[in-house]
Order: C-alpha cells, then structure tokens, then sequence
C-alpha cells in the first residue's frame, strides 16, 4: 500500500489520481458558511469536543475520525482497511468513551459462529427453560476485526443487524441499541486464508475508509507520548472523558437532516452514480443504494462544514469514501491496473456539475 501525506481515500495507481483524491477528502475542521440554529451550533461544537478528545489518545488519523462521525450522523456502517498497528481499534474504543457509548470488540476468525455474534439460547436447568443470551452485538460500536478472515456463513450474520438493526434467533426478532454502528476492519495486504466479502455485504458499508500509515512528524509523537507513559489500554489515564452522550448525537442527527439537497444536486447525485455504471471497465456500478448513501454522506458533511445545503463540492468531497468499494471492475481491467479510485476520478472529471 502506498503511503500518502494524509489518510485519504484509496490510492490509485498514479500520482495525478493520489493528488486528487487527497484534495477530495473532508478536512478535520471548515470553516462555517452560512449561520445555522443555535441547537445546530450547539450538536456540531460537542460533536468538535469528540474529536478533541479522540486526539488525546490517536495521533494522524484525523481524516478517519471525521469520517466514523458522518457514518453516526447518517446511521451507517464503516469499513476500515488498513494494516495492522494504525490505531484502528484504539480509534473506535476511543471514540466510543467520547460519545459515553456502549464498545464491544469481537475478532472474527474461521472458526466463528453467527450465534458468538448475535447471541443464541441457553437451556437453564434451574428454570427447565430456555433463556436469551445477548452476544457482543447488542452494543453501540461493534468493532468486527478483520471481518475477512470469518466464513460466509457468519459474516451472512450480520447482514439483518446491519439492514434492520435488529437480530433474529428462534424466530424472535430482538431489536439493537440505538445508536448502533458496526466498524469492520480487513488487511489489504494479506489475503492467505480470508473470504472475499460479497457485494451485498459490501454495499450495507456507508463507507469505506482507507487507514494509512501516519505522516512522520505524527509517528515520532505517536512514539514521543508513548515514552512518557501512555498506554492504550488505558484511556482513563490518557485523559480521555466522555464530552458528550446520545443526546448530543440525536440532536446534531436532526440538525443535519435539516440540510437542504436542491433537486439539481440530487439529479447531479444520481449522473455520478449512473456513470459508475457506464464505465467499459465496470462490471458492477453504484446501486441506487449507493447514490442514496452519498446524499446522506455529503448532507452529513455540509452540516458538519456549516452549510445549510449541499453544494457539488460536498458531493464530490464524499464520493470516493462512499462509492469506491461499490464498484466491482471487470476482470481484464484489473489486469491493466485500473482500480475504483482511477474510475470515480474519471467520472467526477466528466459528468457536469450543476451551476
């Protein structure tokens, strides 16, 4: 994997591609452009308090944290691929002190059952009866590590807790907290002994968020704290506090659903996603699921930016982490080295932009 100034979106195979897509993705802060509400200044100052405090326990990784904050506000789940000691887990347990939420961590291995996930029932020989046991799913971030490395069978599992928040065991349908959020991550670099996810899981992702390596002057700080004692098993002793609950959540939720999408850039919304699957090197483009999901993703992110309406940029700003891994290329397109990230630059350079 290809080491870039900052995390961004998925590297492609040419500098000109890397230098794109690294303008495309969201900065950790912008500046305000119009004047919102009060309660709307109000969610998106503690949603800036998490990120404060996510930075006292993970150094680089800003670009990513911002990114897990548009999947809460859009109710969506996230895919992080990355390689192993990039602050993956450490970000997730983090972020979930911040927020005051529920965290479980659960390693998915070959030997992995759906009911060590979702739960199963347990036959009490006092009662003669059989009891629910809830499995690490019922939380509010669910951390799947390397989701890859489980059969169909289990990663099938999670398809009814990712669609309908909700999971059925005996014919019961048993309901998720809300917010609930499933954080996946998967090693691009090492495949031996891992199941390729299938398309239909791959499309319940929100977004796909690429973990890259931290710049130098972050990773000597990263090494700079750890000499003076932090350690991430223990965020209390970093610091790090809960800034803000669920309430906070659900306010800034409703605040960004007050974003206005004008029927211009809901159309130029719809083009970007039907020219996905035009392309001659696609096999598979951008579902109408994909094209909905990037609404959301960009309206999260202009409200996050402080706008009232999503503008073409915002579109564009969220493209690549919102459609990349929803584009399957053809086989003989792989072998000349073209990748999603090269065929989405392609068609933000080509499809017209709304005035």
């Amino acid at each position: 994997m290809t080491e870039t100034p900052e995390p961004t979106v998925p590297n492609g195979n040419d500098a000109q591609t890397q230098a794109t897509t690294a303008a495309q993705t969201p900065p950790a802060s912008a500046p305000v452009s119009d004047s919102p509400s009060p309660q709307a200044v109000d969610a998106r100052d503690a949603l800036g308090r998490v990120r404060t405090e996510v930075s006292r326990a993970v150094v680089g990784q800003d670009q990513i944290v911002t990114g897990l904050i548009i999947a809460l506000l859009c109710r969506g789940h996230v895919l992080l691929e990355g390689v192993p000691g990039v602050a993956k887990t450490l970000m997730v347990r983090t972020l979930g002190r911040s927020l005051d939420l529920d965290f479980s961590r659960v390693q998915f291995t070959p030997d992995l059952m759906p009911g060590d996930v979702t739960g199963s029932l347990i036959y009490d020989a006092r009662t003669a009866a059989f009891s629910f046991r809830e499995g690490p799913i019922f939380t509010n971030l669910m951390l799947a590590d390397e989701i890859n490395r489980t059969p169909p069978k289990t990663q099938s599992a999670l398809l009814e807790a990712m669609e309908e928040r909700q999971v059925t065991v005996d014919g019961e349908a048993r309901e998720l907290p809300d917010p609930f959020l499933v954080i996946a991550t998967q090693n691009p670099i090492e495949y031996a002994g891992t199941y390729p996810l299938p398309e239909a899981q791959l499309d319940r992702f929100l977004l796909k968020l690429p973990v890259d390596l931290p710049a130098r002057d972050a990773e000597v700080d990263i090494v700079r704290r750890h000499a003076q004692g932090f350690s991430p098993r223990d965020l209390a002793a970093a610091g790090v506090n809960a800034v803000a609950g669920s309430g906070d959540l659900e306010k800034a939720r409703q605040a960004a659903q007050g974003v206005a999408v004008s029927d211009e850039v809901a159309a130029y919304i719809v083009d970007v996603c039907r020219a996905t699957r035009e392309s001659a090197s696609v096999a598979v483009g951008a579902s109408p699921r994909g094209a909905t999901a990037l609404m959301n993703t960009s309206r999260a992110w202009a409200w996050m930016r402080g706008g009232t309406f999503v503008t073409p940029d915002d579109v564009k700003t969220l493209a690549h982490w919102t459609l990349a891994h929803r584009i399957q290329l053809r086989p003989e397109a792989e072998l000349e080295g073209v990748n999603a990230t090269s065929i989405l630059s392609s068609v933000l350079a080509a499809v017209p932009v709304p005035r």
